[in-house]
Order: structure tokens, then C-alpha cells, then sequence
């Protein structure tokens, strides 16, 4: 059969409560046990093992409430190095299988399988042979779904979860898809589900046989695309680099904050986070946007565009500065702060033009800090004005390196 006709074989592999797999590496007596990880004071939940999800814990959940619901659990700090580390290692072994490799996240990714068959084998047995070298080499679980089409592949990947391995063949595509629950196709969030409901379908089976033309009238361009999902049409590849729309930060505090000091020094610390960040990936920002979320739950987000694109911590931190002195009085303490550089775009090596020199000055700096934390990865440095006066003082007030 030639290569085109060929049907494609991809595989969502996604690995099993991540972070706290990674974290039983160096403390095995606590599998089997309620765990969580999470930092320090009003943080949310990282990740949770399969003990302490049976009690309702779930990731992105305010840490007060997951002990509520878990008050056994133990929590365990997250080490984000160690989980970057496994990442990147994990994802070069993706390599060893297949040149078109789309990352998601951290800990999944897409895998277009189809060229490797002749030299791997079938679909299960590659799907093993991914899930047997993960646990071999870097000693994590990982579940697989395998199907022709990415999306029914990710689907079956949470249906075989934990540890786990679902292959949907071409034939029984339809069949698989139509015993599944509407909340199980990509774009069906909460507000989705409840509208689908509210016309009286529930099951995928149920959204393929609605007309086409009365999902439009009702969802617009979503209900054609729910349609198309609904009888496993999807014509999405694998895609081997994926742009990142933006970068962000965000930090929860240990208590509301009021002083507009102690905001401004927050977002400092997370414009030089989100700086480094782009400067890695040699990306270039256009926007800067500053996300609050007030002592009662309400967010709000304001953005503003740049002169010219940036990697400089300065230059999205004064932007985001200038937004957060917009907003004027604010109605209550702050629970969260975030700093997000948007609009991003590859570096080409092109002089911005610019009359401002400071702005080319500190970027020079901060690239010469990327180059000491690059040699000391166990001791960043932070801004002067990021350490306690004490330390300034001790440090004759010139830079000090310190784990952030």
C-alpha cells in the first residue's frame, strides 16, 4: 500500500500522576499512600496520587480544600527541576521512536507511529514497547492510547488510565466513539455539556445522529466541529513543533496582599522568570498582560502592547507595573498576581530599533545572568531589590545569588 494510503497510526502518551511518580522515586515507602504535591501556605494542588484523587482531589484545586477532602494525605513540595529533568529525557527517548513528536506538556505528547511499523511492529506492540522502555529507563508509569486520529487517541489514553494501554483500530473507531459520554470529545467543557444536555443529548452516538445544519443554528461553528468529532472525522496531524502562544507566571500568596510595594516587587521577581523563559526559547514578546484575582475569587486581566518585542525582564515588568497603577484603587487585598509576555515571535537577529539604550543595557545584564546561572544551575541570580534589606546591605548592595 502506498505511503499515503496508509493509515496513520498515532499514540497520546501520557505519563501517570507525574509529578508524584517522580517524587516516589527517592521515597518509595509512600506508594500506596494519600499524597499531594503542592508549595507552601494558599497554594493548589500540583498533582495527586490515585489514593488521594479516590477522596475528590484534582489538580489546580486550592490546597485547603484538597486536605478537607484528603486530611491524611501527605503533601510533599514540588521540585520542578527534577520534574524538567525526567521531562527532557523522556522526550529524547520519543525521538528514539519517531521523528514527528508534538510535546504537549511536561509529560505528554503525541507520537505519529505511522513510518515506524516496519521497523517496531504492530501498534500494540510498539504502545508496549514505549510503556516497558519508560518504566525500564526512567522507572515511571505511563499510559498509552493508540488510534488513528489524535483526538480518539488522547480519549483512549484517559479511558485506559492508570498504567495503562488502549488501542482503537480504524474498524472500530465508530463504535468506540459512540459509547462514549458527550464530555468525552475536545471542546466540551461544563458550559458545552450543559447545553448539549439541554437539547437532550447525552451520548456521542446521540450528537452523530442530530443534524448537522441544527447543531449550527444552536453552537454555531463549534456544533459543526463537535459533528465532525461525533463520526471521528479529524483531519489534525501530528505537528513536530508546537509555537508557544505565550509565557506567563503567576503566584498565589501566603496572605492577601495590599501594598502596592509588595506587589510591584512580585511582579519584578516573575518578570525575570518569564524573561528567562523566552530568552531559552528564543522568543521575542509584542504584548505583556497583568492578571489579578481579589481576595473573593474575581479575576480580572488587562494587557497592553509593546513598542517593539522584548526579552527583557525590565521591559515587562515596568509594562506591567504601568497596568497594575491603571487599574487605581483597588476594591480588595489580592489573592493572586500573574505576568504572561504574549504575541511571541522567533528572534531573527535583527537590530530593534530603538532610541532607548537603557533597554539594550539590561538586557545585557540579564543575559549575563543566564550565563552564571547557566554555569551554577544551583544558584540563580535575583535583582538586588528582590533579597530582604538585611541581605542588601550584608551583599554592599550589589547583586546576590539565591534559590528562587
Amino acid at each position: 500500500m502506498p505511503a499515503a494510503d496508509r493509515p496513520r497510526i498515532i499514540a497520546h502518551v501520557d505519563m501517570d500522576a507525574f509529578y508524584v511518580e517522580a517524587e516516589l522515586l527517592n521515597k518509595p515507602e509512600l506508594r500506596g499512600r494519600k499524597i499531594i504535591v503542592a508549595g507552601e501556605g494558599r497554594s493548589v494542588v500540583l498533582s495527586a496520587s490515585y489514593e488521594a484523587r479516590a477522596d475528590g482531589v484534582r489538580s489546580a484545586m486550592p490546597l485547603s480544600r484538597a486536605l478537607q477532602l484528603s486530611p491524611h494525605a501527605t503533601v510533599l513540595p514540588p521540585q520542578m527541576h527534577r520534574y524538567r529533568e525526567l521531562s527532557v529525557g523522556i522526550m529524547a527517548y520519543f525521538d528514539t521512536i519517531t521523528d514527528t513528536k508534538e510535546q504537549l506538556s511536561v509529560d505528554e505528547a503525541f507520537l505519529d507511529l505511522t513510518g515506524a511499523r516496519r521497523r517496531l511492529g504492530q501498534p500494540q506492540q510498539i504502545g508496549e514497547r514505549i510503556r516497558a522502555d519508560i518504566r525500564t529507563q526512567f522507572g515511571l508509569p505511563a499510559t498509552v492510547g493508540i488510534a488513528d486520529r489524535k483526538f480518539i487517541a488522547k480519549i483512549a489514553s484517559t479511558r485506559a488510565k492508570p498504567d495503562g494501554l488502549l488501542l482503537v483500530p480504524p474498524a472500530q473507531r465508530l463504535r468506540f466513539l459512540h459509547s462514549l459520554k458527550v464530555e468525552a470529545l475536545w471542546g466540551v467543557g461544563d458550559k458545552t455539556a450543559q447545553a448539549l444536555h439541554a437539547q437532550g443529548i447525552h451520548t456521542v452516538e446521540q450528537l452523530a445522529q442530530t443534524p448537522r445544519e441544527s447543531l449550527k443554528r444552536r453552537f454555531g461553528v463549534t456544533g459543526e466541529h463537535l459533528h465532525d468529532l461525533a463520526w471521528g472525522n479529524d483531519p489534525r496531524e501530528v505537528v513536530p513543533q508546537r509555537e508557544e502562544k505565550s509565557i506567563g507566571a503567576e503566584e498565589t500568596f501566603a496572605r492577601d496582599i495590599d501594598s502596592d510595594a509588595e506587589l510591584t516587587r512580585e511582579l519584578l521577581r516573575l518578570g525575570h522568570r518569564v524573561a528567562a523563559r523566552l530568552r531559552q526559547a528564543q522568543l521575542n514578546a509584542r504584548g505583556v498582560s497583568l492578571k489579578l484575582r481579589y481576595q473573593d475569587f474575581s479575576t480580572l486581566t488587562r494587557s497592553a502592547t509593546l513598542e517593539h518585542p522584548t526579552q527583557s525582564a525590565q521591559v515587562l515588568t515596568q509594562t506591567a507595573v504601568r497596568l497594575l497603577q491603571g487599574l487605581g484603587e483597588r476594591p480588595q487585598p489580592v489573592r493572586l498576581i500573574g505576568l504572561r509576555a504574549e504575541r511571541l515571535q522567533r528572534e531573527d537577529g535583527a537590530l530593534q530599533l530603538s532610541f532607548d539604550t537603557r533597554a539594550a543595557e539590561w538586557l545585557d545584564a540579564e543575559r549575563a545572568i543566564d550565563a552564571v546561572a547557566q554555569r551554577f544551575p544551583d544558584l540563580p541570580v535575583a535583582p538586588a531589590s528582590l533579597l530582604p534589606r538585611e541581605a542588601r546591605r550584608q551583599a554592599g548592595g550589589g547583586p546576590k545569588l539565591e534559590d528562587d
